[in-house]
């Protein structure tokens, strides 16, 4: 892969945007290769945990706006005039937020420098972040004339850190230093400068401790509950997840380790 660097360690893959160059700005390229790693982490039944990062001084950078990220380019190319590219590139990288919350391993963010644009709403479809002290979170749609609606960020903010704080962040182009990021509980953990990866894979190796189903399935129900009529159709949901957890070789496992003051060896069966 031109755009993604790929590391599997045990029980976990690390992605990391790899266009140092250019702050790892999305481009078309970019976006389909990232989504064929995250199509492939659907089925992927080894790996439990997932880390993206950015190669470089900087996360992401979001859209590349110089290298045909935004569609720019000849407008007879594929039969598509530039409008259809852009909102096939918007589409794309929206593609990639909804398969970070949809793929069932936790992802965790590992952010350093700009986190940008497409950037911001990538990181936030992770389920936790580190960040070290360089990391600012950048959201100019409105100083640019576009809408803050880009790839999802209009609809994970709110969720994070309410409406109203949104709507500041949004309406007034906000920049955000790592310590106004934690304080708005955007970020899980705060590195040393140039630790976040080392950090992310400690976060990851607490995570691997973990029961797999447990974790598999408490993402599915932290999405469910994100669009959850009501109390009643969650509680259904979840007793119906936790009644299957009595039958798995992991639960025993749990029971025992815990009652037996040890840490338990789960083997996700």
């Amino acid at each position: 892969m031109a755009d993604l660097r790929i590391d599997r360690r045990d029980g976990v893959l690390v992605i990391t945007l790899s266009r140092p160059e250019r702050l790892n700005a999305v481009t078309a390229a970019l976006t389909e290769e990232l989504l064929d790693v995250l199509n492939e982490l659907m089925r992927d039944s080894a790996t439990h945990v997932v880390v993206l990062t950015g190669e470089g001084r900087g996360f992401c950078s979001g859209m590349d706006l110089m290298g045909g990220g935004a569609g720019d380019g000849d407008d007879t190319a594929g039969g598509e005039g530039r409008l259809q590219r852009i909102h096939h590139g918007i589409t794309r990288g929206g593609e990639v937020t909804a398969r970070l919350r949809e793929i069932p391993q936790p992802v965790i963010a590992a952010l350093h420098g700009p986190v940008a644009g497409m950037g911001v709403s990538w990181a936030l479809a992770c389920d936790l972040r580190v960040a070290d002290p360089t990391t600012r979170f950048v959201v100019p749609f409105t100083n640019l004339g576009l809408s803050a609606g880009d790839c999802g960020l209009s609809w994970l903010l709110p969720r994070l850190v309410g409406t109203a704080r949104a709507a500041e962040i949004f309406y007034r182009a906000q920049r955000l230093d790592v310590e106004r990021a934690r304080e708005l509980g955007l970020v899980t953990e705060v590195a040393a400068e140039g630790g976040d990866l080392d950090g992310a894979l400690a976060l990851a190796g607490e995570l691997l401790a973990k029961s797999p189903y447990g974790l598999r399935r408490t993402k599915e129900l932290l999405n469910l509950t994100l669009d959850a009529p009501g109390l009643r159709r969650q509680l259904a949901l979840e007793t119906g997840i936790q009644t299957m957890a009595f039958f798995t070789e992991d639960l025993a496992e749990g029971m025992a380790a815990t009652l037996e003051k040890r840490p338990p060896e789960f083997k996700n069966r």
